[in-house]
């Protein structure tokens, strides 16, 4: 590969940093009785919220409808993710510095695949947090599930929630994009030099 191949390989690996500091999820929740919202922010390690108070707010919904309470310690996931996102930077700096078209290509799927496990992964937390209700709740509706949208906007009895990517979540993009950008360049060089050969 040549140099801009290399270049920009290793920018994509070192994209995904932005994992580590901007959350790479969020859920909105907007209600009559929380008329200014609350923003509950998912990063790659920990979940927080876009004040202090979000996350304990969030928590006391949960209590009244039965869903258990929300905290980091309680996903494994949240844990292991630090350490597959370095991994990702790691191998994406060392192929960018082998310069081999066929491990680009190889780093880009593996990306895409792991992040494909993680939407999967974040899907079934939600069934599972949304599904999984405490009988003694003191709010039982039969039948009803409190499920967040995976993507996108959804009603839960009198609240709205809105569930989209955050600006980590950019990280991934530009990581597959710098990556793609560094195969096609490489790529075309190649065809280039078989032509003149």
């Amino acid at each position: 590969m040549k140099a801009l191949s290399r270049v920009l390989m290793i920018i994509a690996a070192l994209s995904l940093g932005l994992l580590f500091l901007f959350p790479m999820w969020k859920i909105y929740l907007e209600a009559p009785q929380y008329p200014e919202g609350l923003e509950m922010h998912i990063w790659v390690n920990q979940i927080s919220g876009s004040s202090e108070s979000v996350l304990q707010n969030f928590n006391i919904l949960n209590h009244y409808i039965g869903m258990r309470p929300i905290h980091a310690e309680s996903f494994a996931e949240l844990k292991i993710m630090p350490y597959v996102v370095i991994f990702f930077m790691i191998t994406g700096v060392i192929v960018g510095l082998v310069g081999t078209r066929k491990l680009v290509l190889a780093w880009v799927a593996l990306l895409m695949v792991g992040g494909a496990v993680g939407i999967l992964d974040f899907y079934l937390w939600l069934v599972r947090f949304g599904t999984n209700l405490d009988p003694t709740a003191p709010i039982k509706i039969p039948g009803m599930t409190y499920i967040p949208p995976l993507l996108g906007h959804k009603e839960l009895l009198n609240f709205d929630a809105l569930s989209l990517p955050s600006t980590g979540s950019l990280g991934i993009l530009l990581a597959i994009v710098f990556a793609g950008i560094a195969f096609y360049v490489s790529r075309k060089k190649e065809v280039k030099e078989k032509i003149t050969a």
